[in-house]
């Protein structure tokens, strides 16, 4: 089943304890957020209230208890989107309360059984794929059916090969660049 608009936001929204996602693209081109890449990528600062309503969300699963986080695959030199992502996004949607950690696979895939499809997990029992074409941009979003465990594993592998967001900006160099 395909999840699209208010469709997909009730799904998302209905998880009573954990959501987490494994983010695994090196660009996401996504039209709402393209003059925001542009102005960083010209080094302009991070405008009053950016991204605001994800804080928002995210401040709210926090406070009824709920968590959420992601794994963000990274091979160096990170992409421009990394970059802003690195910059603008994850700082804030950490102090919202999302917990974020990186797997850098540059030079070792950590023997994880790596995909490039991005997924959102919910409570450990309900998937939905993230689809996107080779250039970032999403096709649709669809729910898996069947078996979750290959999954759960998949996400305990990455979460312990990963590291802190904070952790792995001190050694990763400038983010900038």
């Amino acid at each position: 089943m395909h999840l699209d608009g208010e469709e997909w936001r009730k799904a998302f929204d209905a998880f009573q304890t954990d959501a987490w996602r494994f983010e695994a693209q090196p660009t996401y081109t996504m039209p709402r957020e393209a003059e925001s890449v542009a102005a960083f990528l010209r080094g302009e600062p991070m405008p009053p209230g950016h991204n605001a309503r994800w804080h928002e969300r995210i401040r709210e699963y926090v406070a009824s208890g709920r968590r959420i986080g992601r794994v963000r695959i990274v091979r160096q030199p990170l992409t421009a989107y990394q970059r802003y992502q690195f910059a603008w996004g994850i700082p804030e949607n950490i102090r919202a309360g999302e917990d974020i950690r990186v797997l850098d696979v540059t030079h070792d895939d950590h023997g994880l059984p790596l995909t490039t499809t991005d997924w959102w997990m919910f409570d450990d029992a309900r998937v939905v794929h993230l689809n996107f074409r080779t250039d970032g941009t999403q096709i649709n979003r669809e729910t898996v059916s069947g078996d979750t465990s290959p999954y759960r594993e998949w996400k305990r592998l990455a979460q312990a090969a990963s590291v802190p967001f904070a952790e792995y900006v001190k050694t990763a160099g400038d983010i900038r660049a």
